[in-house]
């Protein structure tokens, strides 16, 4: 059950990660990004994977925080008497 939920979390989020990837970088050049007003020292890869990683953290985040939400309350047990 437990792995069934994370990968109903991490797939979506996964493909999520890719469609973003696609839109992010098809408008920015990693070459022109600034960190604090420095040109970032990484290589244009680097930069493709880590906003990878960054986008798919943040859909499985989005995807685990729905999935908790979505858990019902318990109703508490009837008294008989």
């Amino acid at each position: 059950m437990w792995a069934q939920n994370v990968m109903r979390v991490a797939w979506p989020a996964f493909l999520s990660a890719c469609v973003l990837e696609l839109v992010v970088f098809a408008m920015v050049d990693p070459r022109d990004l600034y960190w604090f007003g420095h040109p970032m020292a990484l290589s244009r890869q680097s930069v493709y994977s880590l906003g990878f990683f960054v986008f798919w953290s943040i859909s499985c985040a989005a995807g685990a925080l729905t999935v908790a939400l979505g858990i019902p309350a318990t109703a508490p047990e009837p008294v008989l008497d």
